[in-house]
């Protein structure tokens, strides 16, 4: 797995400990913290196929509108939460 996959895993798993165990956290905040000013955004894709391996792996689960969806097939923002 490339170095900035498993940093993104990380930093949606740090950033989610940090939180209270029903928060979510946006992809966005976990390409932002990996990346820069300048190119987090083009981390997004990478950062919603980090939560796609966590949810896999049952450590995380994906929602939208507060109900769990598969990020597969979701469309627009999602929000990322501990299982």
């Amino acid at each position: 797995m490339p170095d900035i996959d498993q940093r993104l895993e990380a930093a949606i798993l740090d950033l989610l400990s940090r939180r209270a165990p029903t928060a979510t956290i946006c992809p966005s905040d976990a390409a932002r913290a990996v990346g820069d000013e300048d190119s987090w955004r083009d981390l997004m894709d990478p950062a919603r196929e980090a939560a796609a391996r966590l949810v896999d792996r049952g450590e995380v689960e994906v929602t939208q509108g507060g109900r769990e969806v598969d990020l597969a097939t979701a469309r627009g923002p999602v929000r990322i939460r501990r299982r």
